[in-house]
C-alpha cells in the first residue's frame, strides 16, 4: 500500500542526488527553505534522510524538490510526528522550489506557504487563506512613515543606543541573546531553545542583520537568515526578541527599519529583487512594513 501510494505521489517524478538538486536550485532559483546547504544542514541536525526528486522533460531535468515522506523537506508536520519539532524554527518560510520558468510540473508532497513564483508552473497548488506578509519596497512607505522611523533611530542613538551586526556575537551568544529577549518579549520560551546554538552554528553563512545595544545591554535582535538565487534574493525574517523595559525608544520597530533598509540596498546592489518574508501575513505589526502577497499549498 505505501507503495502504492508513493508510485502516485511521485508519478512524473524521478529520484535524482543532492548534486544534481543543488544544480537545479542554482539554475533556476529557490527560497531560504529549499536551498540546498539548509535542507542538507538541518535535516541531518534531525536525523531525518532527504529523498531529492527530478521533473524531466526532454530529457532535462526542469524542476526539483526535497522530500521527506510525503511532505517537502524540513515540514513541521515531519518534525512534530518525529518528535523534533522543538529542534529548530524556520518560521512560515515561503517555499519556491527550483523549476524552470517554462516547465509545466505537478506536486501531490504536502507543504504549505508555496511562492507565488511557482504557482504559474503547477499543477496541484490551492491558495491558502492567509497570505505571506512581504516587506514592502522603501519608496512604498509615505513621507511620514520614513520621518517617523529615522526619527526614532535618532532618539534611540541619542540617549546611548548602539546598532551592532548580528555576526560579530558567536553561535552561543546570538542563541543566549535571542532566548532571553523572545521570553522578555513574548513570556514563553524562544522555539527550538535548546538547539539554538548549534542551528545558529549551522547558519551561519545565511544570517544578516543587526541587534540594538543600550546602556551596553541588548535590547532588540531578529533572526534573518538570506539566501541568493541567480534572479532574487529571498530572506527569512524567523522571529525577534524585544526587551518590553526599552519600549520608549522603539527598538524593535528601529531594528524593522534598518534591517529592512540595508537589505534592500544589498539586494539593489546585486541588481535583484527583494523577497523579504515576514512569514505568515498574521499580525497588525506586519501590515506597517509588509504587502501580502497570495501563497499557496498542496
Amino acid at each position: 500500500m505505501l507503495s502504492h501510494w508513493r508510485t502516485w505521489r511521485e508519478s512524473g517524478w524521478t529520484p535524482i542526488d543532492a548534486a544534481a538538486y543543488a544544480r537545479a536550485w542554482h539554475e533556476f532559483g529557490g527560497s531560504v527553505a529549499t536551498h540546498p546547504d539548509v535542507v542538507e544542514r538541518l535535516a541531518g541536525l534531525v536525523g531525518i534522510a532527504v529523498r531529492y526528486l527530478g521533473w524531466f522533460a526532454n530529457g532535462q531535468l526542469c524542476a526539483a524538490m526535497p522530500t521527506w515522506g510525503r511532505h517537502v523537506a524540513l515540514s513541521k508536520d515531519v518534525l512534530k510526528r518525529e518528535g523534533k519539532r522543538g529542534m529548530l524554527d524556520l518560521g512560515n518560510a515561503e517555499v519556491i522550489l527550483p523549476i524552470r520558468e517554462d516547465a509545466q510540473i505537478r506536486l501531490r508532497h504536502r507543504m504549505r506557504y508555496v511562492s507565488e513564483l511557482n504557482a504559474p508552473l503547477v499543477l496541484g497548488l490551492a491558495e491558502q487563506s492567509e497570505g505571506l506578509a512581504l516587506a514592502r519596497e522603501p519608496e512604498e512607505y509615505s513621507k511620514k512613515f520614513r520621518y517617523n522611523q529615522r526619527r526614532e533611530q535618532r532618539l534611540l542613538e541619542d540617549a546611548g543606543g548602539i546598532i551592532r551586526s548580528i555576526l560579530e556575537l558567536s553561535a552561543s551568544e546570538q542563541a543566549a541573546v535571542y532566548a532571553d529577549l523572545f521570553q522578555r518579549r513574548w513570556n514563553f520560551e524562544a522555539p527550538g531553545k535548546t538547539h539554538l546554538a548549534e542551528v545558529f552554528s549551522l547558519m551561519r553563512e545565511f544570517m544578516t542583520g543587526s541587534l540594538i545595544y543600550l546602556n551596553d545591554e541588548p535590547v532588540a535582535i531578529q533572526i534573518l537568515y538570506r539566501v541568493e538565487a541567480p534572479k532574487w534574493v529571498s530572506l527569512e525574517y524567523i522571529n525577534g526578541g524585544v526587551d518590553p523595559q526599552s519600549r520608549e525608544f522603539s527598538p524593535g520597530s528601529v531594528l524593522s527599519y534598518v534591517n529592512t533598509q540595508a537589505e534592500w540596498e544589498h539586494a539593489r546592489a546585486l541588481g535583484k529583487p527583494l523577497r523579504y518574508s515576514f512569514g505568515r501575513a498574521d499580525r497588525e505589526y506586519k501590515d506597517r512594513w509588509c504587502k501580502r502577497v497570495p501563497v499557496y499549498q498542496v
